[in-house]
Parts: structure tokens; C-alpha cells; sequence
């Protein structure tokens, strides 16, 4: 491989896709590629796809234009959930050369053998294996302060809104030993976090082997000082979680437990798995284990017929439980899922002001979460430095702060006392220890 070619990346979408885009980049490192920012000049392009809403999939079409818009002769790769369930779109659009399903997207720099531009794209979207898998090691990731560790893919819930069954099949895990595996090179490689990713985590199941099990083994390793757990589902949430993370030094404080609806009715059109109280007693349990815990939602906005009710009923959700802040999300119709059968359609002005509305909600609640740690004294790992020389990090519990200290450095692990919420992110001041 010439050395001198360059490969750039643009992820879009969930953390998962961030953490198999780290992946995908260090097979090209391990080729001979030199990788480079998004935006320079490069021999390859892959663009890591989401298809969770319209907008996703226009998003990938306008970084295609973009990216041939720079350089005509770009070899331009685009991988992932839009690639597995649009490629007869994609496919159609001038300047793609390779399009490739979510089962060989790992295997991308492994198929682009000459990146010459091709007169058509060529499309590989295999069949998707419900089995457990391993990921072979092509080198670490660029280094970072925290890195994605993927365990889980797919999902068998089959939400009525959600394409991702579609997008990346059916679930499965990651084998147990190959996590725990890529957790020890990553630690050692002097990632300080890790993040568990994957479609649906809690369901996690490899040969005996829960999501609990993960964690305690995770939880063992030495020198890894921080494990996050990312978006999880609140009936997969395991009773002993809360108490591992109340008791666990390095088990972060935060969760993001998705809810979607404050509304029963608009729970079980979704076909969620759990009534509103149900909601709210899994989040009050973690509350009351974890009382400095931050936990975020996602809440969706104009589903068919969320009735004016209905949607106060997720506004009161977020003013009156122990949730700090949410995601919201507008509702965007996906082909094959049950939702399109449904009728009641909310307009796309009244979803759009329901929209804003609850963000404004979610705004102020998190403000509010934010000023009961005014004062407090919080490990904050730093990350990267903003242009007004300030470091900036997140607290274990998750609240973003920037640090006013020029000798900081990059990941490094420290207490700061936060001395102001009125913006995010939040002030702090390094604490000599």
C-alpha cells in the first residue's frame, strides 16, 4: 500500500457509529493510509450512514455533494444503516463508488483494493448473522481521553417508530472475551474511559454471560478509571446496576434511559415495553440508589396521534420526575415500520412548535440539575482545549465544564469545584489536592 494515500471519515448518527467508525479508520491506518480530518483533501472518503430519520439519510446525501463538490476524484464509501436500507437510492447518485451493508462495514478498507473512481457504485449488503461476534484487532484508535467499546449489536424489540431492525438486524453480542480483550489494549493504550456501546446493551447474552457480567469484569481491570454506560433500555436495566454504581469508584454516576412518551397511549401505539409509572419507578430506583446521578431521556414529538394530552403528559415527565435534561426528537415516518399503518398524522408546523416547546423544557430542567452541584468538588477528566485557552471535560455524572487552568493537559483526571451554571459548559476551578 502507498503510504501516501489518505483516507478521511464523517460519522453521523449514535455513539455506536462513532465507535465502529474508530475501528474502520485504524484497519486503514493498519493498510498504509494516512488518516486526516474530514474536509482535507484525501484518496478515500467513508462516510459512516444513519437512516433513524429523513433528515439522517438527507444528511448523507448532502456530505456526498459536498465531499465531490472539494475533490471529483474522491473515492467516496458509504458504509452503515442508510447503506443497508437505501441502497437503491444511494446508489443512483453520481460520485458513490462503494456502498456497503452494516454486516462488512467493518471490512471497508479491506475492499477498496485500488480507490480509483468507479463508473458505478459497486453494493455489498450481505445477509445479517444473528451470531455472536468478535472484532479483529487492526491497531487502536487515534488516542483520546475515553473510548467506545462496542458489545451489542442489533436489536429485537421492533419499537413502531424504529428502523434500526431493519437498518442492522437482529440481536447479538459481542463474544466476552473479545471485549474484555479490546478493554485491555484500550487501557493500556492510555484511554482513561470507556463507553459501552451497542444497539441494545442491556440485552446482552454471550454463553451464559449478562450486561451485568460485563460490567463486573470491566470494573476489574486495572488502570481503567472510569466505565460509562450509554443509551440502555429501562427494562433491561439490572436491579444490582444501581448498587454497583453507588458503591463503584469508577462506574460513572449517569445513565441515558430512553422513554420516548409520557403518555400510556402513545406508549403502546409505540409498542414500547412499559407504562409511564413503570418509567418513572425505574428512574426514581436509580434516584434513590444514586442520588447525584444524572439521568437523561429521549423523548419523541408528534407521533401519529399524540393528542395535545398526550404531549403535555411527556412535558409533565420531564418537570416532575428525577430526569436533569432530554433528547427530543421529531417523529420522521421509516419504510417497514408499523407506524406508517397508523393514522392521526401530526402536522410539521405543530411538531416543530411541540418541538421547541419541550427542548425549552429540557433547557430549563437542566439548569436546575446543573446548580445543585454549585459549589461541589468533582473529577473532571479534560478533553480537549476551547479557543479561549479554557480546558474543557465532563464530570463523572456527566455535566460538561470548562477549567481555567493553562497547565492542565490533555486527559487528565483532577478534581474541580464548580463555581458557576449560568452556561454550559459549566465554570470550574482546578482543586489543589
Amino acid at each position: 500500500m502507498n503510504s501516501k494515500l489518505r483516507a478521511s471519515f464523517h460519522t453521523l448518527g449514535c455513539r455506536l457509529n462513532q465507535a465502529e467508525t474508530a475501528l474502520i479508520s485504524s484497519r486503514f491506518r493498519a493498510q498504509g493510509y494516512d488518516v486526516v480530518a474530514f474536509g482535507e483533501a484525501s484518496d478515500v472518503c467513508v462516510i459512516n450512514s444513519c437512516t433513524v430519520t429523513e433528515h439522517a439519510d438527507r444528511k448523507c446525501r448532502q456530505l456526498v455533494n459536498q465531499v465531490l463538490r472539494r475533490n471529483p476524484e474522491t473515492f467516496v464509501a458509504v458504509v452503515g444503516c442508510y447503506a443497508q436500507v437505501g441502497a437503491e437510492v444511494l446508489q443512483r447518485i453520481p460520485g458513490i463508488d462503494l456502498v456497503v451493508g452494516t454486516q462488512d462495514k467493518l471490512s471497508v478498507a479491506d475492499l477498496i483494493e485500488d480507490p480509483v473512481k468507479l463508473p458505478s457504485p459497486r453494493i455489498i449488503r450481505s445477509r445479517m448473522t444473528k451470531q455472536p461476534f468478535t472484532i479483529a484487532s487492526a491497531g487502536l484508535p487515534a488516542p483520546s481521553t475515553r473510548a467506545n467499546l462496542k458489545i451489542q449489536d442489533g436489536c429485537d424489540f421492533m419499537c413502531g417508530f424504529c428502523i434500526i431492525p431493519f437498518a442492522r438486524g437482529r440481536a447479538r453480542s459481542r463474544a466476552f472475551w473479545d471485549i474484555q480483550r479490546e478493554a485491555l489494549d484500550l487501557v493500556a493504550a492510555g484511554h482513561q474511559e470507556l463507553v459501552l456501546t451497542g444497539v441494545n446493551i442491556g440485552t446482552y447474552a454471550f454463553e451464559g454471560k449478562t450486561f451485568l457480567d460485563v460490567v463486573k469484569m470491566l470494573l476489574t481491570l486495572p488502570g481503567l478509571q472510569r466505565l460509562r454506560i450509554s443509551s440502555i433500555e429501562p427494562t433491561t436495566i439490572p436491579e444490582e446496576l444501581t448498587e454497583l454504581m453507588a458503591d463503584s469508584r469508577v462506574l460513572c454516576p449517569h445513565l441515558h434511559i430512553p422513554a420516548q412518551s409520557g403518555d400510556d397511549g402513545v406508549l403502546a401505539a409505540m409498542k414500547r415495553l412499559y407504562t409511564r409509572r413503570e418509567f418513572e419507578a425505574f428512574i426514581a430506583n436509580v434516584q434513590r440508589r444514586v442520588p447525584h446521578a444524572m439521568i437523561a431521556t429521549d423523548l419523541m414529538v408528534g407521533f401519529p396521534g399524540e393528542t395535545p394530552e398526550a404531549f403535555r403528559a411527556s412535558c409533565d415527565l420531564v418537570e416532575h420526575s428525577p430526569l436533569a435534561y432530554a433528547h427530543v426528537f421529531t417523529f420522521s415516518e421509516r419504510g417497514g415500520t408499523a407506524a406508517t399503518k397508523l393514522g392521526d398524522k401530526i402536522s410539521s408546523r405543530l411538531k416543530k412548535e411541540r418541538s421547541q416547546f419541550l427542548h425549552a423544557l429540557s433547557e430549563k430542567k437542566k439548569a436546575e440539575a446543573y446548580r445543585r452541584f454549585m459549589g461541589s468538588d468533582m473529577r473532571v477528566l479534560t478533553e480537549e482545549r476551547a479557543e479561549d485557552g479554557n480546558w474543557q471535560g465532563f464530570t463523572d455524572n456527566y455535566v460538561k465544564v470548562k477549567i481555567a487552568d493553562a497547565a492542565l493537559r490533555e486527559n487528565q483526571l483532577l478534581t474541580a469545584r464548580i463555581a458557576s451554571v449560568t452556561s454550559e459548559p459549566v465554570l470550574a476551578h482546578a482543586v489543589v489536592t
